[in-house]
């Protein structure tokens, strides 16, 4: 989900939103009240990685034991 910022053109006051891209923008300023707010993109975070983790070794291919000869 992507950060959007918004900036009342009354008040000129910003704040950061997470929200889904098909979600509505917001239109009334939390802060005056007044239905003056304009959204564009926040810088936010770039990637989030959730779960267990990331790990070099995650990736790397897994190779047979050499046989004996």
């Amino acid at each position: 989900m992507p950060t959007y910022e918004y900036q009342c053109a009354e008040c000129k006051k910003r704040l950061e939103v997470l929200q889904k891209m098909s979600d509505e923008p917001l239109k009334t300023c939390p802060h005056c009240k007044k239905p003056k707010l304009k959204r564009g993109f926040g810088g936010g975070i770039g990637l989030s990685f959730r779960g267990s983790g990331f790990y070099i070794t995650d990736y790397k291919e897994k190779k047979e034991p050499e046989k004996a000869s």
